[in-house]
């Protein structure tokens, strides 16, 4: 039997070099490794579902920096790439709670007391709507860490003639609407409460 590396184990450059991509793609778009992972896992996904462990998105995250940057800026920016991460991380635990905050039914208490009306417990949306403040900030959030993971990846470079462009995603509009929903509904629960008290009256 012949000797010598089995070929059908080498990595195939080429499609290493593509995976790479795909991950700097997903990395700036503001993707944790974890995510990453999740997404070329996928069927659907950018690599057919062909799944890149987080610790190799990584790896390669550094090599294609390396190619691109000098080491010693590499190094550098490995590290705050790093850090950048890690905030990922907390905004997605941070996003988690403050999603079951809003699938949550709160009441409102006064003086220790549940205020009704009728027989039905007053609903508090307080907690709601500060639960979409934080999810709003959040996507904030995240936004600002793209930006600063760009740059450190050398692809804000000023331009002769740049524009400010604020991008409005979907989350963002369901966000306001859910804002603009529960306004309105304290209106109503405000305008009852008065119109029972004057009956009362």
């Amino acid at each position: 039997m012949a000797g010598g590396p089995n070929p059908y184990k080498r990595k195939n450059p080429a499609e290493q070099a593509e995976k790479a991509q795909i991950v700097f793609d997903l990395k700036l778009d503001g993707h944790s490794f974890r995510a990453i992972e999740a997404i070329t896992a996928a069927p659907d996904g950018p690599t057919g579902g062909e799944r890149i462990p987080w610790t190799t998105a990584r790896d390669m995250l550094r090599e294609e920096c390396a190619q691109r940057v000098d080491p010693k800026v590499d190094a550098y920016r490995a590290l705050h790439l790093e850090r950048l991460e890690a905030e990922l991380l907390r905004l997605d635990e941070l996003e988690v709670r403050a999603r079951q905050v809003l699938d949550r039914h709160h009441i409102t208490v006064n003086n220790g007391r549940v205020i009704t009306i009728g027989d039905e417990p007053l609903l508090d949306d307080g907690p709601v709507l500060q639960a979409i403040d934080r999810l709003v900030k959040i996507e904030d959030a995240r936004r600002k860490n793209g930006t600063e993971q760009r740059r450190l990846l050398g692809l804000d470079a000023p331009t002769k003639s740049e524009l400010t462009v604020t991008e409005t995603t979907q989350q963002d509009i369901a966000l306001q609407e859910m804002v603009a929903e529960m306004r309105a509904k304290n209106a109503n629960t405000a305008d009852t409460l008065r119109a029972e008290r004057e009956q009362g009256t």
